[in-house]
């Protein structure tokens, strides 16, 4: 393979690489072996090549692998952040760290819950109860004590919901109460100030809702260890006489992270955004989620190069704390439009890129027009122009000889919080846990039947867990969309500058349901 380019000697010629020059390039990566193992990519490779992407990927799963994982709030992270800084400073960026705090959690160790007393009976862990995020620690041996319980009437519960429910709670006893009414959060408060050991939240017992109860606490501060359990289970643990053990090891508390940002010396009238999430989950690599986008958006990066003066400026960004809830891209838009607003103004869209390359992919598109999942719970009002921002990809794909498929505009990743003020945004995504179609599978190849990735949110996403020939297909069209957009946005945003702001009492176009991309953030009540 040719060596690889002098990064700081690209030019604003190179840097607006034309659609047709994206296209040949494209052509070009399709030459290669499709099933070459991701880690037998060339040490040196051509700008802006799917095999610089493994490249960086190689390097991530060595962070990974000296520091147990990369999630935000771990040394994997630092690692990775320093990483990215570093090869944004060679290809001539001005890198700017963006240091913030966000509430931490860790199981540090298996939890535990068995009853005691008056017969013993061991439950099992994610399958009769959920350790709750931002539990406390502890490991305690204790009478259950029922608090406002009302299993007689399933329909509704407001079981800790009140200061009153605890009246007459025996302090040191484990308290159980029943999901319903008002945040995790409150019951459990309201239990630890009454003196409880430990807390049991248990399901309630309506359609859809007996399952061991996945819940989080919102964030640190409770101290005692607390568990969520299904219907059955609490329904057991609530009868006179019961005793239990309950034993926790978490990490809780305030941490700091940070997100990555860089951009080109163009012109300001126009930004262009693009980004990706640095953050793995704990305890793994997280090779495709997200180190396929984190480093296919820095090849695009090194390929155009900070020296490089476009028509708009391009704004890339590396963000921080996504796995626990979007936390980076949030903090971004939350300081930005209030203390800049003029500055946040000139975004004219934002370009996502989580997931891109999963082994058993389809190749899909943001559904920003609505058109495939109409607005609903799964899928957020897309802002105007962020159906022109479909469109190019889906043209592309077509044009590169693969075609594309959509997902929905859920607002769940990154941009969730850009769409909310309007800004008009699109992506790719391979596939998480969901399960590829037949049609998908006749048109990318893979099987189907089966997940898009099998190592979703698991430690085997390293990089034996990468599709080269999706990596290959998506970073042709991250390059194309990037300096498409950097040459012109009139096809997003007509001759205006910047984003359309949103009316003054407009509703957030974000979904309802949780925030992140992929089904895994507990509900709140």
């Amino acid at each position: 393979m040719p060596r690889r380019t002098l990064r700081g000697r690209r030019t604003t010629a190179a840097a607006l690489i034309s659609t047709s020059a994206a296209l040949t390039l494209a052509a070009t990566l399709v030459q290669s072996p499709a099933n070459a193992r991701p880690d037998t990519a060339p040490a040196r490779h051509r700008d802006g090549t799917a095999a610089g992407v493994m490249e960086h990927l190689q390097r991530l799963e060595a962070i990974g692998d000296r520091h147990d994982g990369r999630a935000s709030g771990t040394p994997g992270y630092r690692a990775s952040r320093d990483y990215v800084v570093k090869k944004l400073r060679k290809a001539g960026y001005e890198p700017r760290v963006q240091e913030f705090d966000f509430p931490y959690f860790e199981q540090l160790g298996p939890s535990t819950l068995e009853r005691t007393a008056p017969t013993q009976q061991t439950y099992v862990e994610d399958t009769d109860y959920v350790l709750m995020t931002y539990s406390g620690s502890g490991d305690v041996t204790a009478p259950v004590q029922g608090v406002d319980l009302a299993l007689g009437d399933l329909a509704t519960s407001t079981s800790g919901c009140e200061d009153a429910d605890f009246a007459g709670f025996t302090a040191g006893n484990i308290a159980l109460v029943r999901r319903g009414t008002c945040p995790f959060s409150d019951k459990v408060t309201n239990a630890e100030e009454a003196g409880a050991s430990a807390v049991i939240v248990m399901n309630q017992g309506t359609a859809g809702r007996t399952d061991a109860l996945a819940g989080t606490l919102g964030g640190p501060g409770t101290e005692i260890p607390a568990i969520g359990t299904s219907f059955a289970a609490g329904e057991a643990l609530s009868a006179a006489g019961t005793s239990a053990h309950v034993a926790t090891d978490t990490a809780s508390e305030i941490r700091t992270t940070w997100n990555v940002l860089a951009e080109t010396r163009g012109s300001r009238k126009n930004v262009v955004m693009a980004g990706a999430h640095l953050d793995s989950i704990l305890g793994g690599n997280g090779i495709n989620d997200n180190g396929s986008g984190s480093a296919a958006l820095l090849e695009v990066a090194e390929s155009m190069g900070g020296q490089a003066k476009p028509n708009n400026r391009v704004r890339f960004a590396w963000w921080g704390a996504e796995e626990l809830g979007l936390l980076g891209s949030d903090h971004y838009v939350a300081q930005l439009s209030a203390a800049n607003p003029k500055r946040f103004q000139k975004i004219a869209l934002y370009l996502n890129f989580d997931m891109v390359g999963s082994p058993n992919y389809a190749l899909m598109v943001y559904d920003g027009n609505n058109s495939a999942y109409p607005v609903g719970p799964d899928a957020a009002d897309g802002p105007k122009g962020s159906g022109a921002i479909e469109r190019s990809f889906h043209r592309f794909f077509e044009k590169y000889g693969t075609g594309s498929d959509e997902t929905p505009f859920s607002g769940r990743s990154d941009y969730g919080a850009f769409i909310a003020l309007n800004v008009p945004a699109g992506g790719l995504f391979t596939g998480a846990e969901g399960v590829k179609t037949p049609e998908q599978a006749a048109k990318f190849g893979g099987t189907a039947g089966e997940s898009y990735d099998e190592c979703y949110h698991a430690e085997c996403d390293d990089l034996g867990n990468v599709s080269r020939r999706a990596i290959k297909a998506n970073t042709a069209a991250i390059l194309h969309s990037v300096t498409k957009y950097a040459r012109s946005t009139r096809s997003v945003n007509g001759d205006r500058t910047g984003h359309q702001p949103p009316p003054p009492a407009a509703t957030p176009r974000r979904s309802s349901h949780a925030a992140h991309a992929h089904p895994g953030d507990p509900v709140a009540r």
